[in-house]
């Protein structure tokens, strides 16, 4: 996943800053922005198609209500998605996580968010899995959660899978650094410090940083020489890159 020592750009949620986020519309923006991979999070729908979206709810990013689990990948179609942010995004559709690997696998890295494993939604992590191994994207994927269990469930359906394990607080248990289950950690901004990163290295795994906006705190990561740097601001990453 490593592109020489400096830090990968992911786009979180897409260039999000400047577009509604999980759209097409900032997808595409955040690679005309320099970013080298994309990060999306994944509900499933009423009939079982993982559907890229963040919340659980409709009403924040769309102007549908009621959980995205209550809906078919039909009904979500005809949904807007992007003329809650601005005017000019009216027509933006909720995607399935099928639609955006066939658009953006040559062009793209995935950072692939389970909002939640196989309790709330069973069956999610093969979904996935084998929706990644389809499109011929797992060395360029990862799958991550907060829900370590989805997690274990993923290593469990594939060897080859990359996982990475999202952390907000700390200390970061040393059973999530052990061998044989993930491939990253992915801290939350205000969790990352030098220490952790040494122990993560130490575990000899990735380290990917969410969500970063800030330039100052972009270049001490820079610095640092973590894996990735995950942002609503691809092109300001981009641009202190020298990129």
């Amino acid at each position: 996943m490593r592109e020489g020592t400096r830090p990968l750009v992911i786009a979180h949620r897409g260039a999000s800053a400047d577009a509604p986020e999980n759209t097409i519309a900032a997808f595409e923006l955040a690679l005309e922005q320099g970013a080298d991979g994309i990060e999306l999070d994944v509900h499933l729908s009423a009939d079982g198609h993982p559907v890229v979206i963040h919340d659980f709810t409709l009403e924040r990013t769309t102007n549908g209500s009621g959980p995205v689990s209550a809906r078919r990948v039909r009904d979500l179609k005809r949904l807007d998605a992007g003329g809650w942010r601005d005017g000019r995004f009216l027509g933006q559709r909720i995607q399935t996580l099928q639609e955006v690997l066939e658009r953006f696998r040559d062009r793209a890295r995935f950072w692939v968010e389970l909002k939640a494993g196989s309790r709330v939604y069973p069956g999610i992590e093969e979904r996935v899995v084998s929706t990644l191994e389809i499109y011929d994207v797992v060395d360029r994927a990862l799958v991550q959660s907060f829900d370590h269990d989805a997690i274990a469930l993923a290593r469990s359906l594939s060897r080859e899978i990359r996982l990475g394990v999202l952390v907000e607080k700390a200390p970061v248990p040393d059973a999530l650094l052990a061998p044989g289950i993930a491939s990253a950690i992915c801290p939350g901004q205000d969790l990352m410090t030098e220490g952790l990163l040494a122990k993560i290295r130490e575990a000899g795994l990735e380290c990917y940083v969410w969500t970063v906006n800030e330039p100052a705190l972009m270049d001490r990561l820079v610095s640092w020489k973590v894996s990735g740097i995950i942002t609503d601001r691809p092109g300001v990453l981009s641009a202190r890159l020298g990129r």
